[in-house]
């Protein structure tokens, strides 16, 4: 009897100490089951699909040998089944991925844009059902950086320019846009989603800082319009042996002063990838995508810690890639031990660039769009991440260009001769990182190295200029100031050049070992000496 009495004093001693959260919080179960028929409900004879990841936005549970998965869940809780390899989930009419059930029961706060209404009780059983797919290893995603239109006319822009380019495409597994799907007004998420529905594939999306209800008052509720229109902000997929995390990066209001926003996460987003990570072999590939880069050059624009403890968690997955956007310019970032992150092999990060360019501005092309080419030389864009195992490659692919124009050339149309040669040859390699090898040529002459240079981009800078010194206003905007670029690479012109027209070509090898070559050509004349 005594022993009795003190296992329940102890059993009272654990509750009293247990958190309030716990009694505040009920219990979500359900199943993943094998959709056989495609009816969006399981049937008698429809199996259970076990060891499939489902989570509440924090916690991360395997279902168990019948497909059965039990969570703790909230007022305020996003209950989401992880796409396993090998499987699809429903998509709604705009190819959405339906994974999600949203368990709000007194709906949203008040705010300016629509959100949700009171969701009702729980049911009973909340299940998911997976379609089985050929779900290959070796694949194909698009992926946008920053569509962010500010009107109608943006979206009309974004759907002519980007979306035309690319609808009915085939062989392409999923797409992903990477925050910033709209410029602050979010009254364009539905139209925003009519638009890129025409590419015909499964559209993922990622929150960004123009995305956010500005009039919420903690960083939890800002994406309520967005979990709206798209689903949870924080959520994971899996395609062969690739596991996609997509996160919210991005802080609002600033913790620090209640004012404008921040990169980072909040603790139980990193919680999230940590419990989901627990489930994922060593030896996937880990493709994190957020909208804010992970790159900064102080504290002021991500949040050290939350960086610290994304990298530990990443440390032993010797294969990783973070997909960024937000800056309207094209980078590699790549991370060593002296950006904390504790491993042989740098953590690469591939800040995107973006389908609405320099913000829609600059001469209109013949799509009738803004030429939009961004301040750092990189033309509007999109770019294709293949994946192979757990090895993969990118490629950039400039609006209404060529799928091979990589390498835009600059240099003087004439060069006057005999006497000093003042300009030079500039290959702005979009894609290119600095220790890529990047080498011309004139004529046929041999191949020399070109030098890497952080400068602006001479073709840019002209297209800039010309809107101040001419005399007829075109139609459109003028474009950004040009800022330094990471993807210059300078060539020397040689004062001994005959006089004629000489082939320039340009031969860039990229961080995967693709090749891309580009061509121009110049004259060099008679000088006309002064009088």
């Amino acid at each position: 009897m005594k022993s009795i009495l003190k296992v329940a004093f102890v059993l009272l001693a654990c509750l009293a100490l247990a958190p309030v959260s716990l009694f505040a919080q009920g219990s979500v179960t359900g199943f993943v089951y094998a959709d056989a028929n495609a009816n969006g409900k399981r049937d008698t004879s429809e199996r259970g699909i076990g060891r499939v990841a489902v989570s509440n936005g924090v916690e991360v549970v395997l279902t168990d040998a019948s497909g059965r998965y039990t969570l703790p869940i909230a007022n305020d809780t996003t209950i989401f089944v992880i796409k396993p390899a090998g499987y699809n989930v429903p998509r709604n009419e705009l190819n959405q991925p339906q994974y999600f059930y949203v368990h709000k029961p007194s709906g949203s706060p008040r705010l300016q844009y629509k959100a949700f209404d009171p969701t009702g009780p729980l049911p009973a059983s909340v299940d998911f059902g997976l379609s089985p797919a050929s779900d290959d290893k070796k694949f194909t995603a698009l992926v946008f950086g920053d569509p962010q239109p500010y009107t109608i006319e943006e979206v009309n822009y974004f759907a002519r320019g980007i979306v035309a380019e690319v609808k009915g495409i085939k062989n392409v597994a999923f797409g992903l846009a990477l925050g910033d799907i709209v410029g602050d007004d979010l009254d364009l998420f539905p139209p925003y989603s009519k638009a890129v529905a025409e590419v015909g594939i499964p559209w993922y999306n990622v929150y960004g800082n123009h995305d956010m209800n500005f009039d919420a008052k903690t960083d939890e509720l800002a994406d309520e319009t967005f979990e709206y229109n798209f689903g949870p902000a924080d959520y994971a997929f899996v395609y062969g042996d690739a596991h996609f995390i997509v996160l919210d990066d991005v802080l609002y209001p600033d913790p620090r002063d209640g004012e404008g926003y921040w990169g980072g996460f909040r603790k139980d987003q990193l919680d999230f990838v940590e419990n989901y990570l627990r489930t994922v072999p060593k030896d996937k590939l880990i493709v994190l995508s957020v909208h804010i880069p992970l790159f900064h050059q102080n504290e002021n624009t991500f949040r050290n810690s939350d960086r610290q403890r994304l990298f530990d968690l990443l440390r032993e997955f010797p294969n990783t890639l973070s997909m960024s956007a937000h800056t309207h310019i094209q980078r590699h970032n790549f991370y060593g031990k002296e950006d904390g992150f504790d491993r042989e092999k740098p953590h690469h990060e591939y800040n995107a660039g973006t389908t609405s360019g320099d913000w829609y501005s600059g001469e209109i092309t013949a799509a009738g769009v803004p030429d939009s080419t961004m301040r750092d030389g990189t033309p509007r864009g999109y770019a294709f991440l293949n994946i192979e195992g757990n090895k993969y490659t990118i490629e950039y692919k400039a609006a209404e260009k060529p799928r091979d124009y990589q390498i835009r050339i600059s240099h003087p149309k004439l060069i006057a001769t005999p006497g000093w040669v003042t300009g030079a040859i500039f290959a702005n390699f979009f894609m290119g990182y600095k220790t890529d090898r990047v080498e011309y040529k004139i004529g046929s002459g041999d191949w020399r190295p070109m030098t890497h240079v952080e400068t602006f981009d001479p073709s840019y800078a002209w297209s800039v200029l010309k809107w101040d010194v001419t005399d007829t206003l075109f139609p459109g905007r003028r474009p950004s100031n040009p800022i330094n670029s990471t993807h210059i690479w300078r060539g020397a012109i040689p004062r001994d050049l005959p006089l004629g027209e000489h082939r320039v070509e340009v031969r860039a090898t990229d961080m995967f070992g693709k090749v891309h070559t580009q061509s121009s050509s110049f004259r060099v004349v008679p000088r006309i000496e002064i009088k």
